[in-house]
C-alpha cells in the first residue's frame, strides 16, 4: 500500500511548516495559561505534601519545552517542510463543508434550542451532501428531534437547550 504523495497540481492552503509553527505556539500558549494559573494555585511543596498547583505547573513546563523544540524545530531547522502542503484546496473545502454547519449549529443550540437546531442541521446535511429528496430529508430531521425530546425530558426528565433567544416548546404548549 502506498503512501498519499503531494500532488504539485494541487493549489495548497497552507504547508507543514506553517501548522507546525502554528501548533507550536498554541502549545505554548496553553502552558503558559496553565503555568501561570498553577503559580496561583501554589507549585511547591508544602508542609503536607504538592500544593495543588505543584502537578499542573510541572506538566505545564513539559508542555512549553516540547513545544519550543517543536517551534524551533519548524521554524529553523525544518526550512524544506516550507514547499511541503499540509492541505489542498479541495480538501479543505471539504472539510470547511462539514465544520461551518456545525460551529453554526453549535450556536443555533444556544440560541433556539436543539431541537429546531436539529431539525435544521440534519434536513440540511442529508438534502444538501446526501442527496437525498425533501420529504425523506425533513421526516428524519423531525423523527430525531421527536425521539430526543420524548427520550430526555420526558421519559429521562433530563432538560435539554431549548434556546436563550426563543423557546420553540412554548408555540406548542410544552415546557
Amino acid at each position: 500500500m502506498s503512501e498519499p504523495s503531494n500532488n504539485s497540481n494541487q493549489e495548497s492552503v497552507i504547508s507543514v511548516r506553517m501548522m507546525d509553527i502554528i501548533t507550536a505556539l498554541l502549545f505554548i500558549t496553553v502552558g503558559l495559561v496553565v503555568m501561570i494559573g498553577s503559580v496561583k494555585l501554589g507549585a511547591s511543596w508544602g508542609s503536607d505534601g504538592p500544593e495543588a498547583g505543584y502537578f499542573p505547573f510541572y506538566i505545564s513546563l513539559i508542555i512549553l519545552i516540547s513545544s519550543s523544540v517543536t517551534l524551533y524545530q519548524a521554524a529553523i531547522v525544518d526550512k524544506k517542510k516550507k514547499t511541503e502542503s499540509f492541505v489542498d484546496k479541495e480538501s479543505f473545502k471539504q472539510v470547511m463543508a462539514v465544520l461551518l454547519p456545525a460551529i453554526i449549529f453549535v450556536l443555533g443550540v444556544q440560541l433556539i434550542g436543539i431541537y429546531i437546531s436539529s431539525v435544521v442541521y440534519i434536513a440540511i446535511f442529508m438534502i444538501w451532501l446526501g442527496k437525498y429528496p425533501v420529504w425523506k430529508a425533513v421526516a428524519v430531521a423531525l423523527g430525531v428531534s421527536v425521539a430526543l425530546y420524548l427520550m430526555f425530558e420526558y421519559w429521562f426528565q433530563v432538560p435539554l437547550p431549548h434556546g436563550s433567544w426563543i423557546n420553540p416548546l412554548e408555540f406548542i404548549g410544552v415546557q
